[in-house]
């Protein structure tokens, strides 16, 4: 079984693999980029990197490779605890573990695993067919030289022109202008109307797809918490992004963690109603739009839990 193929699989779809008792790939998207003075040019891509302290089964790996090998769930478990001792032994003898089109993991001096990535398997879709390239640098004083050249051995001939009322053109080219803005206007307020309903329908469709992948969530409570009588909340009308800091098959569970946050200072933090894998998604906060969501998303990942992710209800 190649393991290593299953978890680039995933990362094409997913933004977190978890290999169970190992560690967990993370992907993060980067947008395109130009650099150098001879301009090369970059595609949006995918960054990959590697965070041993998540190690939970979170059933996404196992799900996928007992489908995909014809195998039963607990089989696969097991056939992925056989990699990861593998590579767990490498790692203690100061050996590198290679993962193919994915990258490797070695130890430092300090004995912490130390992860590179292959920069040559772009894992954003939206990018397939994309290729970066450099642009030759364009020489500018050379055609200015030229024009120059040009113009001094050109016969200057001056012709008299005749002289046109032309005053009455520029109230013509005022209302032509005003009906252009107009139509513009009305049909660029469509255009985003109807691009904003078909967004929110595909993303809808993607979120219904993760959710069947997910078996198991946890969330991390530093130290007990009082419970607290919590009612759930119904996802707000026209705020269909939900920040999600867990999930949990308890609702008093769910109570605890909402406390916790407030502590933590996100007051907005809520419970949304039992989903379809009777979890109970706890939220930093809900919002409007999904450049909203990914902004705190970002501020979140980078300041309280990495493993905060998007929910679109």
């Amino acid at each position: 079984m190649q393991i290593e193929k299953h978890i680039s699989d995933l990362l094409y779809r997913y933004q977190c693999v978890t290999v169970p008792g190992f560690g967990a790939f993370l992907t993060e998207t980067v947008s395109a980029q130009v650099t150098g003075s001879a301009s090369s040019f970059f595609p949006p891509t995918k960054v990959i990197s590697f965070n041993a302290n998540v190690r939970n089964n979170d059933g996404l790996l196992a799900n996928h490779v007992a489908l995909q090998e014809k195998m039963s769930y607990d089989l696969a478990v097991i056939k992925i605890g056989d990699f990861v001792n593998e590579w767990t032994y490498l790692l203690q003898n100061r050996d590198k573990v290679v993962l193919k089109n994915i990258g490797e993991i070695a130890v430092n001096h300090e004995m912490n695993w130390v992860f590179e990535p292959v920069n040559t398997i772009n894992y954003l879709t939206d990018s397939f067919g994309l290729a970066s390239f450099v642009s030759s640098e364009i020489s500018r004083e050379v055609i200015k030289q030229e024009l120059a050249l040009i113009e001094e051995k050109m016969p200057i001939v001056l012709v008299p022109e005749p002289k046109y009322d032309f005053s009455y053109m520029k109230y013509a080219a005022a209302f032509v202008l005003m009906l252009g803005g107009v139509a513009t206007f009305g049909y660029k307020l469509y255009n985003d109307q109807n691009v904003e309903q078909q967004t929110l329908l595909v993303e809808k469709n993607v979120q219904q797809k993760v959710q069947q992948q997910i078996q198991e969530a946890t969330f991390m409570i530093s130290a007990p918490v009082n419970t607290v009588e919590l009612s759930v909340v119904a996802a707000v009308e026209n705020m269909p992004y939900h920040l999600v800091a867990g999930a949990f098959r308890s609702e008093e569970n769910a109570s605890k963690a909402i406390a916790e946050l407030n502590a933590a200072g996100f007051e907005d933090a809520k419970m949304l109603p039992l989903n379809k894998s009777n979890l109970y998604p706890v939220v930093y906060k809900s919002f409007e739009t999904m450049d909203e969501a990914e902004i705190e998303k970002k501020n979140i990942q980078k300041t309280h839990n990495k493993e905060a992710w998007l929910l679109i209800d």
